[in-house]
């Protein structure tokens, strides 16, 4: 039987080259096909963000399974006949599991055959959002302009930098800031960047809720300004990040993602469409501040919101002092100290990967390369904060917001509620 790795491969290449519908009845003809990983491959939107394919020889049943002891958040349970199941609801996509289990029966949901579809029918405008971690993945001389040529290549209607959005969100972060520490008791947990930071607090520390800005992520933040101004355009992000994948599935932000995919897998297709991204023109169109740049690495939301702190309140008396957390053990530590009283900060950002979004499991490069790549991105930036940045200013206009201030409204589509677990939408 083949390997997953190995239908996922087969499917792709039919699904580009238009005959996925009969590649399908080809594989179910075969009687040692696999009807869970083929149902997984061609209805990812039904599953969490991993997905359990097959057996688990390697595991004792009697016992906890290695993969059920790493997840973080209790999202790996066994049902009544021992079988390991998925709860899509609490599910982060960190990948601990994956990268424990002993029978590789754990594999993160893969997108892409329904976009491929979707380029193929060209039912709707499918957008490209890119994570701001992009800068050095496709080698150095793949510029934004370039990718974006790439994108439209592949059959995309457009890209778009996340990094502008990252933009926004950080001009919301330094007026939540602004609004909420007013002495040397108060503090802020930034909660709009990392999907595993926010998830560690709303379902481990859940207490400290009430120190998180309602804010949604630049990823949220891109595709609903997207279909704010395009209500039938389809949204994918791409980046380094396998909890994005159900970041985009919770909820209250299920509007704004339709799929998501990894810089590693639009590399594949890449190479499968034959685009080298280098070779390709400069198609220049949204620009974003240093501040939304440097986004995707530890320090850098911290660094943005302090900036731009400065520039709308210079005389404020109580300075942004941050500290960071630098991967999974880092945040629980934090959390835990916070609890127990001992904060050292009035801005305290979280990381799930060591090295932040450019440490993500499905980056291409090393995350001390990638960190130099987007702090080069980022110097070369016109405008150094938001409040600067004349697009962002356009931008919100365009989408609604009157003044920026307008950004603290609470019916606005830059807010999120965090809820406790147990409390009822």
């Amino acid at each position: 039987m083949e390997t997953f790795k190995e239908l996922y491969d087969r499917l792709v290449q039919a699904s580009f080259h238009h005959h996925l519908n009969k590649e399908i009845e080809k594989i179910q003809q075969d009687d040692h096909y696999s009807k869970k990983q083929l149902e997984c491959l061609l209805h990812p939107e039904r599953h969490a963000a991993v997905m359990h394919i097959e057996g688990c020889e390697a595991c004792d049943p009697e016992d906890k399974a290695s993969c059920e002891a790493a997840c973080l958040f209790s999202a790996i349970k066994r049902d009544e006949e021992g079988r390991i199941v998925i709860d899509h609801s609490h599910c982060t996509g960190c990948e601990h599991c994956v990268e424990v289990c002993k029978s590789h029966a754990l594999v993160d949901r893969k997108d892409m055959l329904p976009i491929l579809e979707l380029l193929h029918t060209k039912e709707a405008p499918v957008y490209a959002m890119i994570a701001p971690a992009f800068n050095g993945q496709f080698s150095l001389d793949v510029t934004a302009g370039k990718l974006r040529s790439a994108f439209k290549a592949l059959g995309f209607y457009g890209m778009l930098e996340v990094a502008l959005f990252a933009d926004i969100l950080t001009l919301k972060e330094a007026l939540e800031f602004d609004r909420s520490i007013h002495d040397d008791k108060d503090f802020m947990l930034t909660s709009c960047c990392c999907p595993i930071w926010v998830a560690m607090i709303k379902k481990v520390y859940n207490e400290l809720v009430p120190h998180m800005p309602p804010s949604v992520s630049p990823m949220v933040a891109c595709g609903r300004a997207i279909k704010r101004i395009h209500p039938e355009a389809v949204t994918v992000f791409i980046g380094p990040c396998v909890a994005k994948k159900a970041e985009a599935k919770e909820p209250d932000v299920r509007d704004a993602v339709d799929f998501v995919l990894t810089f590693q897998e639009i590399e594949d297709l890449f190479k499968l469409a034959g685009i080298n991204p280098a070779d390709l023109g400069e198609d220049e169109r949204d620009h974003s501040s240093r501040a939304g740049r440097i986004y995707g690495r530890t320090g850098g939301v911290s660094e943005a919101v302090d900036k731009t702190l400065d520039r709308i309140t210079p005389k404020r008396k109580i300075k942004l002092h941050a500290s960071q957390a630098n991967g999974v053990l880092e945040c629980k530590r934090i959390l835990k100290d916070i609890m127990d009283g001992e904060i050292s900060a009035n801005f305290i950002e979280g990381m799930g990967c060591v090295g932040g979004c450019v440490g993500g499991p499905k980056a291409i490069i090393p995350y001390k390369e990638g960190t130099g790549h987007m702090n080069a991105y980022g110097d070369l930036a016109t405008y150094g904060t938001p409040i600067d940045n004349p697009n962002v200013i356009d931008l919100l206009q365009r989408l609604g917001f009157n003044t920026v201030s307008d950004l603290l409204e609470r019916d606005n589509i830059f807010i999120r509620s965090f809820r406790h677990p147990d409390e009822k939408a």
